[in-house]
């Protein structure tokens, strides 16, 4: 489970009734993507506009290789709750995989600005860190991108 989910991790549920973004998570974990989108899909529907789904929606088109329906998913995201960290984490290096490095490290920026203090969190800043740092010496070779 990413770490990001613990926002909703303790969902309540009634009994007998299937709890679809965990159903989601772990079709996701299985690789089974197509299968874990349905199940997601569904969360949503349940939940309109719930960050978690979105976000979760979106780490599966990465995985999928669908990143301009993940970039719309972290989009929706951050339409909902503007300082979510794992939207901005998610979409800074699906620029930067772009080559669209203005719009990467001001989504590092905001990520690093509402990261989580969590310690499972830690290795996710410090790469943030890592590669905002980077940006910033290319920066000082080259004009970084808009």
């Amino acid at each position: 489970m990413p770490w990001w989910s613990f926002l909703t991790a303790n969902r309540e549920r009634e009994q007998g009734t299937p709890d679809y973004y965990l159903e989601g998570l772990d079709l996701a974990s299985q690789e089974r993507f197509h299968e874990a989108l349905t199940s997601l899909r569904l969360a949503l529907r349940e939940r309109p506009g719930d960050v978690a789904t979105l976000e979760q929606m979106a780490v599966v088109y990465t995985k999928m290789g669908m990143t301009d329906e993940a970039i719309k998913m972290y989009q929706r995201a951050l339409e909902k709750m503007p300082g979510s960290a794992g939207a901005h984490y998610g979409l800074a290096f699906l620029f930067l995989n772009r080559g669209r490095t203005a719009e990467a490290a001001h989504h590092l920026k905001a990520f690093l600005a509402s990261g989580p203090e969590m310690p499972e969190a830690e290795r996710h800043v410090a790469h943030a860190r890592a590669t905002l740092a980077a940006l910033s010496a290319d920066s000082d070779e080259a004009p970084v991108e808009d």
